[in-house]
């Protein structure tokens, strides 16, 4: 009788303790199943547009400033506009020519005021920082180690490589980039994410390298966490603190963005930020005009020059990359563009004056053809503008 009454404790003592524990840690599963659920077709369009909800998150809070207006002048689109929507399921276009607006629609029930994730565009956005860190003098060199900046990251794969290499990703570090591998490297980041983990953390536990840094070009997400973790370390100052002030309030955007962040409330700079899409064009635009807008020289235009050029060791032929900007193989000159998972992109062509901006819910981005699709009709929007 004994035995029984003391297994009834116990039992009731487990079940609240895993009832407090759950209530406790509920936020937690909630974001890991969120994640896990992220990408299927009934919810991806959604949470592309409301990710704040999945993940922790900073809104970037913009001083009080009336938003820069975009001067509209429409113009027809290619026929082949429709077939090239429906087929890489995008859910907004803005079109920029001479600056002004020369298209702009919304699909899949999406409208203007939708905050889109940047997923890999993003990266760009963080290039245009360093190079604003770099012009103030507070990085030396892009010559010196990551360490130098970043101390954490003394003793792992990182030790050793310059912030040249992780800014073209010939950093040499081992990392799977798989996202349909469950158990690769990015989806593991994505748990890390989701329960409130350290990216920092995380960052510093990778010890595996694949080559020599700056031997070959591999990409590699977490190499621009490491460039974000640099920035920190010479400045002082947060992320997002520096974006709003160095970037984002001088383009006169239309709303707060937001960054989504870890549980340490450090920005998930990689591919994080979630903006407006035309507040996506007018970051195009800026480095269209070589880092000017709103008669601010806002990135300076050397490092516009530098960074859009091919500088990373890739094969010959195959596509290009700059300081986390991409050039296709056969691009012209002053023609580049900034790329994210699942269809985001902000594509430029200095000469024709045109910027795109696009976002997109392309579960089927990988497929062969899909960037081909993409590129061409970013030209054949481009020479219809002409």
């Amino acid at each position: 009788m004994n035995f029984l009454r003391l297994l009834g404790r116990l039992v009731v003592i487990t079940t609240v303790v895993t009832v407090i524990a759950v209530v406790w840690k509920w936020d937690n599963i909630k974001r890991l199943l969120a994640v896990n659920e992220l990408f299927i077709e009934e919810n991806i369009v959604s949470n592309f547009s409301h990710m704040s909800n999945v993940f922790y998150s900073t809104e970037l809070v913009l001083p009080d400033a009336t938003p820069s207006p975009l001067e509209v002048a429409a113009r027809d689109m290619p026929e082949s506009l429709a077939g090239w929507v429906e087929d890489r399921a995008l859910t907004a276009l803005v079109v920029l020519k001479d600056g002004k607006l020369a298209h702009e629609a919304y699909f899949k029930g999406t409208d203007a005021a939708d905050l889109r994730i940047s997923w890999s565009v993003a990266k760009s956005f963080l290039s245009g920082l360093m190079g604003i860190v770099v012009a103030e003098g507070l990085i030396e060199s892009l010559d010196d180690p990551v360490t130098k900046y970043a101390e954490k990251l003394v003793g792992t794969a990182y030790d050793g490589v310059s912030i040249r290499n992780v800014l073209n990703m010939s950093s040499g570090v081992t990392f799977d980039e798989d996202y349909l591998d469950f158990n690769s490297d990015i989806n593991k980041m994505g748990r890390v994410l989701a329960l409130g983990w350290s990216m920092d953390g995380f960052t510093a536990d990778l010890h595996k390298r694949e080559r020599p840094p700056g031997e070959a070009w591999q990409y590699v997400s977490i190499d621009t966490h490491v460039l974000g973790m640099v920035i920190r370390g010479a400045t002082g100052r947060g992320i997002p603190e520096l974006m709003v002030e160095k970037i984002l309030a001088p383009l006169g955007l239309e709303a707060n963005p937001a960054y989504l962040t870890d549980g340490k409330g450090v920005a998930f700079v990689l591919g994080g930020l979630n903006l407006r899409t035309r507040d996506y064009a007018r970051f195009g635009q800026m480095y269209l005009q070589n880092g000017l807008y709103n008669d601010q020289q806002i990135v300076p235009a050397d490092w516009v020059l530098e960074s859009t050029a091919p500088s990373a060791p890739t094969v010959e032929g195959a596509i290009q990359y700059g300081y986390q900007w991409w050039m296709s193989p056969d691009a012209s000159d002053g023609e580049y563009f900034a790329r994210g998972i699942y269809g985001q992109y902000i594509y430029v062509n200095e000469q024709m004056g045109v910027v795109i901006a696009i976002n997109s819910a392309d579960r089927n981005f990988q497929e062969p053809g899909a960037f081909d699709q993409n590129l061409r009709m970013f030209r054949e929007i481009t020479r219809s503008l002409q």
